[in-house]
């Protein structure tokens, strides 16, 4: 009976091992960290714009439990506030109006000017006296000149404003000086960092400078008793309904949720390719030390002190990977806020970004997530160490028999993951959820098939790779073969990683083509007109009715088109959507459709213009995964709630929310709306257009600065809104490709640490050191090769998975796939490229070989 051995002494065996073996533990930490920097530096990224806006809407928010808001974009007449003061004198109420503006001397960010009432404010907010004391120098400057606005000390100290000093804002293309009279400041953290994007005035400064005089964007009021609630409902005119105050930040995270789960899914797609490279990693520590654990198993060393030390020594390079690759994600994170905030700004909300919050949560997730993958992926390798009996565990082919007896089990698995993946995809209530896990069952499904793959082909590779390359063309598909568990995982993770590369290449340049071809056959006017905003693809600004008026009547002019904008809550899917209301298709009737009611085919606009019904964009049904058109849509509208039919559904990537296109006599007849936020322009043959351009600019210097494009100005600005969109995505495509490398580097040091002796033999026998480097780098080519043509078919399954489930399911939009050759060639290309880098060093360390040692090694 042998007696037990302690588990001091085995730890000791791990560490020394750690210690001969480095490479290979940094390379397998190198792996876990960047695929967790992906996903932390995503989700501080997403988590800092979230936040930012969250703060300066809780600042303005301040203790108001509910609010007043109108259903017109108009706003709220200020008479209002004095009539609900007169109903419910008890109810704290506070009057707002805000908006967005630039100042050049304050680093031209997109700055939230609030408007209020400083008499009312102490209930709701602090930073003008508290509750019950006297007004301090702010309140009073704030009241007393008409051009006062009171910025927080933070801001006026990073960006040089003193107090005195002329601040010049752009709003909506209209220039106002205003003066900086007084600073705020707050002792808590959080309210300084939300104050550091605001800007506040006199409601009635506030309300001059934003052209929204006699009008109030909304009341705040603090309304905590269902009597009170009662009480404003009961004295709410007709036109204005009362709001949680957590209502808006429940809409805004609703609104961009779909985009940050695309991006968090991409990223975790690296952490799945370093769980390759850890299963590699453990797998050859446990292959490589098969004899010593034999040994340890014949002198009474148990099962579980073998699993526990195998996991133990994954647990502690993954909390080691995972702690640096939180820092390195904090520093990814920090670089790349500017893009997803530009892209958020873009389509969603307007917010202004000053620093990465660090958020507890997602440290600790990206901790976890690592070390969970870590251990999942050694599993396995440490479950075959201590199943296995001793004296097989002595024999260095153990397990790459039973790797190749489990042949036809993994096919098996490829077609069970596939099954479930389809399953999954097509379960179109589960969600984007179900279409990921989908995909990446495909994914794995797929990795499963590789080793059997690898098997088929490497037996007729043999014969081919030695009337090809001779002896060294015979022996690296064996190679290949003989060392199945390690090459065909690394060949797995540079596969998966490839087939990223083509599938969301594909999917790319299937959704810019078919951006291209519907802003060809939509933008049909010749110049487009709109005043500046702080962003870059929606309008929040107005036009000034003069300015249209004499646009309008411009000379070289044929017709004009106008379009407003607002956002509306529709009724049956109880969320809100962008609402258009236009005079005239300026698409020309080359408008796109998906579906148009029967008898008024091939153009609705008529029946639009007839004030008939609505057309809505395909976005806005898709999301609700209806099979058909709904005969009408109900919205929200200052009147009640009032239906409209749809007469068609069209095709639209403005807007993911949907989009809902009235004819403009039914906009202002029901919203009391007769602003202008854009004008198309049509010209007389002949006119140059981009003089047209230049002399509509210069003529309305100084009463309104406007954006003016020609055509093909606005197409080429749309483009580079969607190449910016998805200059994350190509980050992560390359950081993805990053951690591959990892793994084949891995694995060939690996290999060629376990083949020390085979290659001293060879070179005994008379093979030269440049051989050894070609049979490497063959081998490494092979693998490459292999990787590069396993990726293309699942590439292309990926591409159909993003383009015609996650994208539909994510944002509501049919694309058209686009299959270019360059996409498949390139990724394979750059599958051979990664993985012959990576046996560069491994090919130059043989040819330092000392063959006498290497003929010792045991």
């Amino acid at each position: 009976m042998t007696a037990g051995v302690s588990n001091a002494p085995l730890w000791r065996l791990a560490w020394q091992r750690i210690r001969q073996r480095p490479l290979q533990y940094l390379l397998c930490i190198l792996g876990i960290a960047l695929g967790v920097a992906m996903m932390v530096s995503i989700d501080l990224a997403n988590g800092s714009a979230q936040r930012a806006f969250a703060l300066s809407t809780d600042a303005i928010t301040g203790r108001a439990t509910h609010r007043i808001e109108a259903i017109a974009p108009t706003g709220i007449p200020e008479t209002v506030y004095a009539d609900l003061h007169r109903a419910a004198p008890r109810i704290p109420l506070a009057p707002v109006v805000e908006g967005y503006v630039l100042a050049d001397e304050l680093g031209a960010q997109p700055m939230r000017l609030v408007g209020v009432d400083v008499l009312a404010e102490s209930p709701f907010r602090n930073y003008f006296g508290a509750e019950g004391e006297s007004l301090d120098a702010a309140s009073v400057q704030l009241l007393t000149n008409p051009q006062a606005i009171v910025l927080s000390q933070d801001v006026a100290q990073q960006y040089g404003v003193a107090l005195g000093d002329t601040l010049h804002l752009d709003i909506a293309g209209q220039h106002r000086e205003v003066t900086a009279v007084a600073l705020v400041q707050s002792d808590d953290s959080l309210n300084r960092r939300a104050l550091s994007t605001l800007l506040f005035a006199d409601i009635a400064t506030a309300q001059e400078l934003l052209g929204q005089t006699g009008r109030l964007s909304y009341i705040d009021a603090i309304a905590p008793s269902p009597a009170e609630i009662d009480a404003i409902q009961a004295a709410l005119p007709a036109g204005l309904k009362l709001e949680t105050a957590e209502a808006q930040k429940n809409a805004v995270q609703q609104m961009t949720a779909a985009f940050e789960l695309n991006l968090t899914a991409l990223s975790l797609l690296a952490l799945v390719v370093g769980m390759f490279l850890i299963y590699n990693t453990v797998t050859f520590s446990v292959v490589q030390r098969r004899p010593l654990f034999g040994i340890l198993r014949c002198i009474g060393a148990t099962r579980g002190q073998l699993f526990a030390l195998i996991l133990g020594e994954a647990a502690l390079f993954s909390v080691i990977g995972s702690l640096l690759g939180v820092g390195l994600g904090i520093v990814l994170g920090r670089s790349i806020v500017g893009l997803i905030t530009q892209t958020i700004n873009d389509f969603y909300f307007v917010v202004s970004v000053q620093q990465v919050t660090l958020s507890n949560a997602t440290i600790a997730k990206g901790l976890v997530i690592g070390v969970a993958a870590a251990l999942f992926a050694s599993a396995l390798p440490a479950l075959e160490a201590m199943n296995t009996t001793p004296t097989l565990t002595l024999q260095r082919s153990t397990l790459e028999g039973k790797v190749q007896k489990l042949l036809p089990m993994l096919t098996l698995g490829w077609v069970g993951f596939s099954l479930a993946g389809v399953a999954l995809l097509r379960w179109s209530s589960g969600g984007l959820v179900a279409a990921f896990a989908g995909l990446f069952a495909v994914l794995l499904g797929a990795a499963l098939l590789v080793p059997p793959a690898i098997a088929l082909l490497m037996r007729g590779l043999a014969p081919a790779g030695y009337r090809l390359f001779g002896v060294v063309g015979r022996l690296a598909p064996r190679d290949i073969l003989r060392s199945l568990s390690r090459t065909s995982v690394a060949i797995a993770a540079l596969m998966v990683s490839v087939s990223v590369i083509v599938g969301v290449s594909v999917m790319i340049g299937s959704f810019r083509g078919t951006v291209v071809e519907w802003l060809d056959q939509t933008l049909q006017a010749d110049i487009y007109v709109s005043p500046p905003t702080t962003t870059a693809n929606r309008v929040l600004g107005k036009l000034d009715p003069q300015v249209v008026e004499s646009l309008r009547q411009w000379d070289g002019l044929r017709f004009a088109v106008s379009y407003n904008d607002a956002d509306v809550r529709v009724v049956d899917f109880d969320r809100n959507a962008k609402l258009i209301s236009a005079d005239g298709d300026v698409s020309q009737g080359k408008r796109p459709y998906a579906w148009i009611r029967p008898g008024l085919e091939p153009d609705p606009w008529m029946a639009l213009s007839a004030g008939e019904g609505a057309i809505i964009s395909e976005a806005l049904i898709r999301r609700e995964n209806l099979p058909a058109p709904p005969e009408t849509i109900t919205l929200e509208t200052p009147v009640g709630d009032r239906p409209f039919p749809v007469l068609a559904v069209f095709y639209d990537y403005s807007s993911d929310r949907g989009t809902i296109i009235l004819d403009d006599d039914v906009y202002r007849n029901l919203w009391q709306d007769d602003r202008i936020a854009s004008l198309g322009l049509f010209t007389q043959p002949g006119v140059d257009v981009e003089a047209m351009v230049q002399d509509i600019r210069s003529h309305f210097q100084g009463r309104q600065d406007l954006l003016v494009q020609s055509n093909r100005s606005l197409r080429q600005g749309s483009l580079e809104i969607f190449d910016r969109t998805f200059a994350i995505t190509s980050a992560l495509q390359l950081l993805s490709v990053v951690v591959a490398f990892i793994g084949v580097l891995s694995t060939l040091m690996s290999l060629q640490l376990e083949r020390t002796r085979e290659l001293g033999i060879l070179r005994a026998t008379g093979m030269t050191p440049s051989q050894l480097g070609r049979l490497t780098l063959l081998e490494t080519g092979l693998m490459g090769t292999l990787a590069g043509v396993f990726a293309m078919p699942l590439g292309f399954v990926l591409a159909w998975i993003l383009i015609y489930v996650i994208n539909v399911r994510s944002f509501g939009w049919t694309l058209q796939m686009a299959l270019e050759a360059r996409y498949f060639w390139q990724a394979w290309l750059v599958a051979i490229a990664a993985a012959l880098l990576a046996g560069l060093y491994p090919a130059l360390r043989l040819g330092r070989m000392n063959i006498a040692a290497a003929l010792r090694q045991e």
